[in-house]
């Protein structure tokens, strides 16, 4: 199996304070040593309509679901959620083993 993926779609409330969320996110995960990458992006082209208020994925990859159970668990993941969760006023969560395909070269 590939490695194990936690990726969050939100919608911040009005007036949030997406750069300190966004420091925030990067302290925690430069203290969690279970997490192998961390990567956000913040939508730049979709129509509303499509992105129905979304504006920011974030996605944490690691090695293995027992490496996400303990980032979930870790004092400062659960200290930053109360904090992450006040700002936002939707989210999507998906928790998933990634599944990795190359394409074939063209013949």
């Amino acid at each position: 199996m590939g490695e194990f993926k936690h990726l969050a779609v939100v919608k911040f409330k009005d007036g949030a304070a997406v750069d300190e969320i966004l420091k925030g996110l990067q302290d925690l995960i430069s203290q969690v040593d279970t997490v192998k990458s961390f990567e956000w992006g913040q939508d730049l082209e979709s129509h509303e309509m499509v992105r129905q208020g979304f504006t920011h994925v974030f996605t944490v990859t690691f090695g293995t679901k027992d490496e996400f159970d303990a980032y979930v668990a870790h004092p400062k993941h659960v200290e930053f959620s109360t904090v992450f969760l006040a700002a936002i006023e939707k989210v999507v969560v998906l928790d998933f083993h990634s599944i990795s395909v190359k394409p074939t070269p063209a013949a």
